[in-house]
């Protein structure tokens, strides 16, 4: 009902930082930070909200036209600039992987499917360790180059802490987005002090695809744990302003409708009291994301497995048990 399609150019126009102000996307100044999490769960389905397991996994969302941090967390922001990598990296594929980083059951069957894929976090973890060690870039990998909105985060420790989350709503190709996002995310949210390489062994990577965006017309017209949200309302100055939450943030956090709602309404900077009749001049896109997050014993046990077959010329870092 009153559900209107965002496709194309019209999905795009809207970026937020990570406390979901919106933001000009500024070469080389930081953004600002905001909410949602990626948590742990079972493998997915190919529909709304998939995951995919990997040690562990959750659905996600991406932001657009400039940085934006989805996950819930300390407020902060998210760096607006971009961090230009020599073109790279050689191929990955499924060949080898543990049991544990195998797609979800639901990733090929009843329905389309699933984009996202194992070799992304692997990607992702090359690129980021390529940097903290001084490497060359990975060569370009064999997954599709496909245009997607798109999130990488980054989680630490057994309790699986949020280290760093930006994305982009701009769709953009996953060869040079995912090479972008994965170091500013690392070094770049501006609520965590950049990456180093003694957190390497104890990361995982969630890489998050973005899809099927709607404008709804009506704020409630969304389904927790499904569906990710953005909205956009005018604060007390009359200055617009958006803010997003990933799908699983709500699920996540406990929350139903309203508060989500009024959550993403303060993350966004609105300070004035929330009454039914503001909720309503909100408007609100809905969308949903694939999923896939990999641990970095993971990584390490698959790139072992294809060093030679990829021609890595760099060596295999070091195996550390979490901490």
């Amino acid at each position: 009902m009153g559900r209107k399609r965002c496709v194309g150019a019209d999905c795009s126009k809207m970026a937020a930082g990570c406390c979901g102000v919106k933001k000009q996307k500024l070469s080389g100044s930081p953004g600002a930070g905001g909410p949602g999490g990626a948590g742990s769960g079972v493998a997915g389905t190919g529909h709304c909200g998939s995951d995919l397991g990997m040690g562990s996994s959750s659905a996600a969302a991406a932001g657009s036209a400039g940085r934006v941090n989805g996950l819930g967390g300390p407020g902060g922001g998210s760096a607006s600039s971009t961090n230009a990598l020599s073109p790279a990296p050689g191929g990955y594929n499924s060949t080898g992987l543990s049991p544990n980083l195998s797609p979800g059951p639901g990733s090929g069957s009843g329905g389309r499917k699933m984009v996202v894929s194992a070799e992304m976090c692997c990607f992702c973890f090359d690129v980021l360790y390529c940097h903290l060690y001084g490497y060359q870039p990975p060569r370009t990998p064999r997954f599709t180059n496909d245009p997607y909105p798109l999130f990488v985060t980054w989680k630490i420790g057994r309790d699986k802490r949020l280290r760093g989350c930006i994305g982009t709503f701009s769709a953009m190709n996953l060869h040079s987005g995912l090479r972008e996002y994965t170091l500013t995310s690392a070094l770049k949210d501006s609520r965590f002090p950049p990456m180093t390489r003694d957190e390497l062994p104890r990361l995982f990577c969630s890489v998050s695809l973005l899809t099927n965006f709607e404008d709804v017309g009506d704020y409630l017209d969304w389904e927790v744990g499904v569906h990710g949200i953005r909205i956009e309302f005018f604060n007390e100055k009359g200055s617009k302003r958006t803010a997003t939450y990933l799908p699983e943030v709500a699920k996540e956090q406990g929350w139903d409708h309203i508060q989500t709602i009024d959550s993403l309404l303060r993350k966004g900077g609105y300070k004035a009291p929330i009454t039914n009749d503001f909720r309503k001049t909100i408007k609100l896109t809905r969308y949903c994301s694939e999923k896939m997050t990999m641990s970095y014993a993971d990584y390490i046990t698959h790139r072992q497995h294809h060093h030679y077959q990829n021609g890595i010329g760099h060596p295999l870092p070091p195996y550390n048990h979490y901490s």
